[in-house]
């Protein structure tokens, strides 16, 4: 069990990762650092506002950017019947969920706190600023990974399953967005703190919440 749970994970990271088999996975970073450079042709070059806002805007464009991959991170195995031969071989659909929810974090959540240093110098962020983004960047990718997996495997089997997390992510992701954007012009880690805590809640939970989805849609 624990060796075959090992390679479904190696190939969860493998699939994943920037430049994995299933492709698309650079999609976050470029569009994490595509809106820190438009955000100032918009706004203008002024390094008062860009300081004020860059902050809010990186948060932002890093909860955007967790939407691209959720079409590619369960519909495909359900359609495919992969995920029914890990069922077959032992492996519970919680334990790949919990896989599944690692390998994705993995995939967006370092690369964009990776890519939130040129974006801090694309939006004019001194370095309080970067330090609090920075922390709050990891304590909430986390939670986001956990919300876009309990989304993914909700919608995997809705022909218009792309669309409709979209919908679903936002509002739900919203306690992570004003603790952990929150953070920055207060200079307070009470608010990293407060995220930290809700990604803590979110990833305990989702394992089990993708599990039963995955369990409905076979059923279903």
């Amino acid at each position: 069990m624990t060796g075959a749970l090992w390679q479904v994970f190696k190939r969860d990271v493998a699939m994943l990762m920037p430049g994995g088999k299933r492709g698309g996975s650079l999609l976050p970073l470029l569009f994490f650092l595509a809106v820190a450079m438009l955000f100032p042709f918009a706004v203008g070059p002024e390094p008062a506002l860009l300081a004020k806002t860059g902050g809010g805007v990186a948060w932002i464009a890093a909860l955007l950017a967790a939407l691209l991959p959720l079409d590619r991170l369960v519909a495909p195995d359900l359609e495919s019947g992969i995920l029914d031969q890990f069922a077959l071989r032992g492996i519970s659909d919680e334990a790949s969920m919990a896989s599944r929810l690692v390998a994705h974090w993995l995939g967006f959540g370092p690369p964009l706190i990776l890519a939130a240093f040129p974006a801090a110098a694309l939006l004019g962020l001194d370095g309080p600023t970067l330090h609090f983004l920075l922390l709050g960047l990891l304590a909430g990718t986390p939670g986001l990974a956990a919300i876009g997996l309990m989304i993914a495997a909700l919608t995997a089997s809705f022909r218009s399953g792309t669309a409709l997390a979209g919908l679903m992510l936002v509002p739900i992701a919203v306690p992570i967005l004003v603790f952990g954007a929150g953070s920055i012009p207060t200079g307070n880690y009470s608010g990293i703190a407060l995220t930290a805590a809700i990604s803590l809640v979110l990833l305990a939970i989702a394992p089990f919440a993708a599990g039963a989805a995955i369990r409905a849609a076979r059923e279903g």
